[in-house]
């Protein structure tokens, strides 16, 4: 199961610019964190222009992203006094969702990420050497050391874990408090994705699980993180909260679910996918 699959139009994915801009391309320039959209009464796009000059706007640093339905694509860094042109707007990516058309809400996605990565990658993180962009590649290599860095991804497991037409879900202690949602963690060095799985979920709630199957991905770029998403069945064990990252936890029935994250999020798949379908031995 794939819910997050992208886009109706062809993505290809690059890091070589075309020799000259000689068509519009896709803009997704950045104030900060805030995505630069055309505002009109009833939608947002992002800007499709053959140059950001054409609207007064000068950027500190870009990157070329690929291509869209062949249509280049650019992530671009604005300076942070940056007043928006007219008809257009700032925007973060959590308020564009379900605004922005879905291919361009993902691409939204991977230009944050690679926009952070150009920012804190000018320089050399072991000699203070600026960096240089390689030609080929998505990566900065250090003329001095040779230090290679790539853009960080932070991988992550979310899981659900069922008993019988139960689910188990819980509030971390930054959620409001009516809010609920499945257990997630980062994954640490040396483990598997399904040993990170086990290690969460007994170290949240004290409960040992089984049947840990793959649901699917998605990219989360709050700020790097890439979403892996597995279900699992109880195997034994009382819930036994970890103050320190949850509020409360408890088994909730599929027909009688607290308020749970938006469609946003891989969180939301999983629960509405064990609410219509799923269901644990």
């Amino acid at each position: 199961m794939h819910p997050f699959s992208c886009c109706d139009r062809p993505f290809i994915s690059a890091a070589v610019a075309p020799v000259a801009l000689d068509q519009p391309a896709w803009w997704f320039a950045f104030v900060g964190n805030k995505l630069l959209v055309e505002q009109t009464a009833d939608r947002s796009q992002i800007p499709c222009l053959l140059s950001l000059s054409q609207v007064g706007l000068q950027p500190v640093r870009s990157q070329f992203l690929g291509t869209l339905d062949d249509r280049p694509c650019y992530e671009v860094e604005l300076p942070h006094d940056t007043v928006p042109p007219d008809g257009m707007a700032l925007a973060t990516l959590r308020e564009l969702h379900g605004v922005l058309e879905d291919d361009l809400f993902a691409l939204g996605g991977r230009a944050v990420q690679i926009k952070e990565w150009d920012r804190t990658h000018q320089y050399c993180g072991h000699c203070a050497t600026p960096t240089m962009q390689m030609p080929q590649e998505r990566a900065k290599r250090c003329p001095n050391c040779e230090l290679v860095n790539y853009p960080r991804l932070s991988p992550a497991i979310i899981v659900l874990v069922s008993r019988g037409e139960e689910v188990l879900l819980a509030r971390a202690p930054r959620f409001a408090p009516s809010m609920f949602s499945v257990l997630a963690g980062f994954v640490e060095p040396g483990e598997s994705l399904e040993e990170t799985v086990a290690r969460e979920v007994r170290e949240e709630v004290g409960v040992e699980i089984k049947d840990i199957r793959y649901f699917g991905s998605q990219p989360w770029p709050f700020p790097n993180s890439l979403m892996i998403g597995f279900t699992a069945a109880y195997a034994s064990g009382e819930i036994v909260i970890d103050p320190r990252e949850i509020a409360e936890a408890a088994w909730f029935h599929k027909r009688s679910l607290p308020q749970v994250p938006s469609k946003l999020s891989i969180a939301r798949q999983l629960i509405d996918w064990f609410a219509e379908e799923g269901r644990s031995p």
